[in-house]
């Protein structure tokens, strides 16, 4: 305790250094854990389950001809087919569990106020397999999924049944609207489990038999070419990720060959022998599934890198700073060493003072890590601010103390080690003056600059890099003008509405928004605008070939009447979709350059047939429109098919756009709209097109925001190196007058300024040869100071007499004094540490300046007025 209150009172001594020093490692540790906080839930955090370690992913690589569905858990290359699942959950025996699970759009209704969020469909193993117990009530279990379409239970995740329920323990056994569906609430889901999705918190968990119950249309069941769950596993006691990985492949590979290849058609032979080699490939579990993990790990590292260099050069600042004052505290060290003190004694002190320092820092960080906590979740999309938790978490606080105590220890260790070096006592007679201290003390301190400027350089050229793309993606060409569409959703069939009602509700909203006062246009779509969603298929066009290697896929969305008028997109041939475009009229089609490109169709595109899938060509090309952003604002457009959706018998979610010159009011306006329509009917992402827009680019944003921003940026780049190179620029400047002249040939003057404090001579060119340094006259008591040579080279100065200006009062006259080691008579160089007594010639010739403790760069020396040392 002692060491901490001496500490607080030599930090506060020095107000000035010491607030520098807290700004910038606040800056440094705030930066850090800021993103140690997104890192540690993303890259970091196990599940809150038992022995997360023992969970494994299962991914299925390789050929996959037929349906593929993916989503929030990961890309395709990692689902299965649900037969597939119930044949390995079967017959495995590597795992204690096997489970599967598939996230999906919910509109909920409970005593008639909905609610709309994401559920989770899970088998029956799910929780089990977790090792996770009910909050309240039970959890699903292997009983409620065991035959399709049956079980009409669900459990409720904890905070929806906190936010929407209150808490109540009364709720188990109630009824709870699903997708228009009753189904009864058995249980509540552990407190912090959010499912083992990152980047989505299920409102209700339901049983993976329940979908095509909940989702009308769907078929995936017995389709073994319909591939669209997750699956995972718990490794039993004492099993290898290698075991476990060989004894599933020994049961999948046979299922491959013998079940599933035979169900293959139309494929080449080379197909067919990779779809045979197929293997189930095993990872590590322990975060879940999630292509959240992929999509921000380059984000974050290269945020992590940036604010890592921010704190690695205010390591730097304070490291010069201490070392600085440390110089000046030379004759404390000494004193303390001389009475007795130990130097491990001192050395704890010092390396108090600056844990102290970092502690200080650390805290005032905290407060720049909230405040940038608060502006990444205002640049991220909201689904991912609803994910994610924007605060500080005790593994932060954590973090930010174990920074501050390795910080404090790395830029105090050199300062505290230099300053009770052994001979301190010999370096305060030889040095003493010397606000920079020993030359190994001034090297060090040349270092910290350079490396400082070399980061502050690095710091200045990656923000560059990162704003010049973000303002190359506000540039892209989007190829159609939404810069006043205003979009929402609407999912009726979750409320209750048959595919036939739903179409009939689709005809009726679009009616509706174009009777809008100020509407300029109305169109809708299936596929959302520029949302990271996508809709694929093989399609077949009229001459072009169709064998099984050659590449047939493309781009799918169903859209409204007007659609691309309604966009500012111009039809280069032929005509778009009109209302007449219904079902029972003729199948058309309107597609992009890039499909006629790629089908070769060349200016005939116009007439030609082409089908969606196997099947007869009964679907005519009536137009091509330019290439147009589909689902990515960066990506390259590829080739699309639009159809209307009008022809079509099924359609679950439909997005509108409504063009007006008054987006913001329409923002108000429609939801009254929609509730005259149907007051019980959820909407969904009522925003405006360029929020979309930013939405889509969001990671470009934050990278590119948070690299210029002030707590790891250009602006402290800048100006953080100025406390790392002041110490030496006052060292150097000691012994300077108010105006300091150049040497070697140039201009006698400079217009270099010197610190005000430096009332002293500094020295001119004897001659118009050479320049050197004189010391400081600051008291009428005894003192010696030290005299900087020349460090012009033989070439540069070849009198090598060295003379200054000098003043022995502030208010005195001016004189010269001549060092006598270069006082020659031929004026040649004398042999080195020669010194003689130099003579001041002016009008006091009773004083006498006296050179003692010679060195190969400096003389130190003393002054004698009258008899009496000054």
């Amino acid at each position: 305790m002692r060491h901490v209150t001496l500490a607080l009172r030599t930090l506060f001594k020095t107000p000035f250094v010491t607030g520098v020093a807290v700004l910038s490692l606040a800056l440094g540790i705030g930066a850090n854990a800021a993103i140690f906080s997104l890192f540690d839930q993303i890259l970091l955090r196990p599940l809150p389950v038992p022995d997360p370690d023992r969970l494994v992913n299962l991914a299925a690589p390789g050929p996959k001809p037929g349906s593929q569905s993916c989503g929030q858990a990961g890309d395709c290359d990692v689902v299965f087919s649900y037969p597939m699942f119930r044949d390995l959950e079967r017959t495995q025996t590597e795992f204690s569990g096997l489970a599967a699970h598939l996230a999906f759009g919910v509109s909920l209704s409970y005593r008639d106020e909905p609610t709309t969020g994401e559920g989770m469909y899970v088998s029956g193993s799910y929780f089990p397999t977790l090792g996770v117990r009910a909050a309240l009530g039970r959890l699903l279990a292997a009983a409620d999924d065991q035959s399709i379409g049956t079980s009409f239970v669900t459990v409720l995740g904890y905070g929806y049944w906190q936010s929407h329920f209150g808490s109540d323990p009364g709720v188990l056994g109630r009824p709870l609207i699903v997708n228009g569906r009753v189904m009864t609430i058995v249980g509540v889901a552990p407190r912090d489990f959010q499912g083992t999705t990152l980047g989505v918190r299920p409102l209700v968990f339901v049983p993976i038999s329940m979908r095509g119950v909940l989702e009308p249309g769907f078929r995936g069941f017995e389709n073994r070419q319909n591939y669209w769950a997750y699956l995972f596993g718990r490794l039993k006691p004492g099993v290898s990720l290698a075991q476990a990985s060989a004894g599933l492949n020994a049961l999948y590979h046979p299922i491959i060959t013998d079940v599933e290849a035979p169900l293959q058609k139309g494929i080449s032979d080379q197909m067919m022998a990779e779809f045979r080699v197929k293997r189930a490939v095993l990872t590590p579990g322990q975060q879940g599934q999630s292509s959240m993990l992929r999509d921000a790990k380059t984000p974050l590292v290269m945020l992590f890198s940036v604010t890592a260099i921010v704190l690695l050069i205010a390591c730097a600042n304070i490291a010069n700073l201490l070392l600085a004052r440390g110089a000046g505290r030379a004759m404390e060290m000494g004193v303390r060493l001389a009475l007795g003190a130990r130097r491990s004694q001192l050395i704890t002190q010092l390396l108090t003072e600056s844990v102290l320092l970092a502690s200080l820092g650390a805290l005032a960080g905290l407060i720049v890590a909230n405040w940038t906590l608060t502006g990444i979740a205002a640049l991220l999309p909201p689904d991912v601010d609803q994910a994610l938790r924007f605060a500080l978490q005790p593994v932060v606080l954590v973090f930010a103390g174990a920074l501050a105590l390795a910080t404090g220890i790395a830029f105090g260790m050199f300062p505290a080690l230099h300053s009770t070096r052994a001979e301190v006592v010999a370096a305060i007679r030889a040095n003493a003056g010397q606000i920079s201290g020993a030359r190994g003390a001034a090297r060090f301190r040349a270092s910290l600059v350079t490396v400082q400027i070399a980061l502050a350089t690095t710091l200045l050229i990656a923000a560059g890099l990162f704003v010049k793309s973000l303002v190359n993606v506000t540039r892209v060409d989007l190829g159609m003008r939404v810069d006043q569409v205003v979009t929402f959703s609407i999912a009726p069939e979750r409320s209750g509405y048959d595919s036939t009602r739903a179409l009939l509700l689709y005809d009726r909203v679009e009616d509706a928004l174009a009777a809008i006062p100020g509407v300029n246009g109305v169109t809708s779509s299936v596929i959302p605008l520029l949302a990271g969603y996508t809709w694929g298929s093989d399609v077949y066009v009229q001459g072009f070939p169709s064998g099984p290697d050659v590449d047939k896929s493309a781009r799918f969305s169903e859209v409204g009447a007007g659609h691309f008028a309604t966009l500012g997109v111009q039809v280069r041939a032929g005509r778009e979709f009109t209302k007449a475009d219904h079902r029972g009229a003729p199948r058309v089609a309107v597609v992009n350059q890039a499909f006629v490109k790629k089908f070769n169709l060349g200016q005939g595109a116009v007439g030609k047939f082409m089908s969606i899938g196997p099947g007869p060509l009964n679907t005519q090309i009536v137009g091509v429109i330019p290439d147009v952003k589909y689902s990515d604002v960066k990506e390259a457009v590829p080739p699309l098919v639009y159809t209307p959706w009008r022809q079509a018998t099924h359609v679950g979610t439909m997005n509108f756009y409504v063009r007006s010159a008054r987006s913001e009011a329409l923002l108000r306006a429609l939801p009254a709209v929609l509730k005259q329509i149907d007051p019980g009917l959820p909407m969904n992402g009522l925003k405006t097109m360029p929020e979309q827009i930013r939405e889509n680019v969001s990671v470009d944003r934050l990278i590119s925001i948070l690299s210029a921003s002030p707590p790891c940026s250009p602006p402290w780049a800048c100006t953080g190196s100025w406390p790392t190179a002041w110490p030496s620029v006052r060292a150097r400047s000691a012994c300077a007058w108010p105006w300091v002249p150049t040497a070697g040939g140039c201009a006698r003057w400079s217009c270099v300024r010197c610190p005000p404090r430096c009332w002293w001579a500094v020295g001119s060119a004897w001659r118009g040869r050479s320049v050197w340094g004189a010391p400081p006259v600051r008291s009428s008591t005894g003192s010696r100071d030290t005299i900087p040579w020349c460090s012009l080279s033989p070439s540069c100065c070849s009198c090598w007499w060295r003379s200054a200006r000098y003043t022995f009062r502030p208010d005195g006259p001016r004189s010269w004094i001549r060092c006598g080691r270069c006082a020659t008579s031929n004026g040649a160089r004398p042999p080195p540490h020669v010194h003689t007594t130099g003579t001041r010639y002016g009008s006091n010739e009773r004083s006498e300046v006296t050179i003692v403790s010679p060195s190969s760069s400096a003389c130190t020396m003393r002054r004698r007025s009258n008899g009496s040392l000054w």
